[in-house]
C-alpha cells in the first residue's frame, strides 16, 4: 500500500518503490473545483495522475468510495484542500485502509476540519496521518486530530515552511522533546490507548 507517491516526490521512475495498490488524494496541482463544473465528474482514476513507472502495475485510487483490492478494504471519503468546499485549491480524497485489524486514515491534502458527516463514512480509526502546513492552520489541525479521535498520530509536514508548521503542531499537542523515528512499525496489540505523536524522520528528496 502506497498514498501520494507523486513523480514529483518519488520520482519518474520511483526508485523502486512498488506496491499492490496505490491511492492518490489530490490532483497534483491545485485548481479551483465546483461541483457542475465541465470534465470534473470523478470517478476510479480520475485525476489523470502518472503514477511512477515502478508503480505503474498498481491498483490505481483516486476518488471516494469503497474498494476491496488483494483482501484490503479501502473507504475514499470526499474532503477538500480548502475551508471553501474546494473552490480555492480543489478537491481531496481521505482514505481509510483497513489492515491487519487496523483502521488507518491519510488525510491527503486537507485544508478543513471535518463535518459530522465526513466523521461518520470515516468511522473509528486507530492511526492518522495528518498534512501539517499548507492550507491547514496548527489550530484547525489539532482541531481535526481531536474529533477523529485517533490514538496514533503521525503528521506530515507540507507547505513552504514544513519545519515550522510541526514545530508549532508539537507545541500544541504537548509534545515536548520528540524523537523522530526513521520507520514505524504497529500491531492491534501495540496500539497506544492514549492519544501519541510520532515523528517520522525526513527524507530528503533525490
Amino acid at each position: 500500500m502506497v498514498a501520494d507517491a507523486y513523480r514529483s516526490v518519488a520520482g519518474p521512475t520511483g526508485r523502486g518503490l512498488t506496491a499492490d495498490i496505490c491511492t492518490y488524494s489530490h490532483a497534483e496541482q491545485a485548481a479551483p473545483w465546483s461541483p457542475g463544473a465541465a470534465g470534473t465528474t470523478l470517478g476510479h482514476a480520475s485525476l489523470g495522475i502518472a503514477p511512477p513507472t515502478s508503480l505503474e502495475p498498481a491498483f490505481l485510487i483516486d476518488a471516494p468510495g469503497e474498494y476491496e483490492v488483494h483482501e484490503v478494504l479501502v473507504t475514499g471519503v470526499r474532503t477538500y484542500r480548502d475551508d471553501s468546499r474546494g473552490s480555492e485549491r480543489g478537491v481531496n480524497t481521505a482514505f481509510v485502509y483497513e489492515l491487519d485489524g487496523l483502521d488507518v486514515i491519510h488525510l491527503g491534502d486537507i485544508g478543513h476540519v471535518l463535518t459530522e458527516q465526513m466523521l461518520g463514512e470515516i468511522g473509528s480509526v486507530q492511526i492518522a496521518l495528518v498534512p501539517i502546513g499548507a492550507s491547514l492552520s496548527t489550530a484547525r489541525a489539532v482541531e481535526l486530530v481531536t474529533g477523529l479521535g485517533a490514538h496514533l498520530v503521525v503528521p506530515m509536514p507540507v507547505g513552504d515552511e514544513p519545519q515550522q508548521a510541526l514545530e508549532r503542531f508539537l507545541t500544541e499537542m504537548s509534545v515536548t522533546d520528540p524523537q523522530p523515528v526513521a520507520r514505524l512499525s504497529v500491531s492491534i496489540s501495540t496500539v497506544p490507548q492514549e492519544t501519541t505523536v510520532v515523528v517520522l524522520e525526513q527524507r530528503a528528496r533525490t
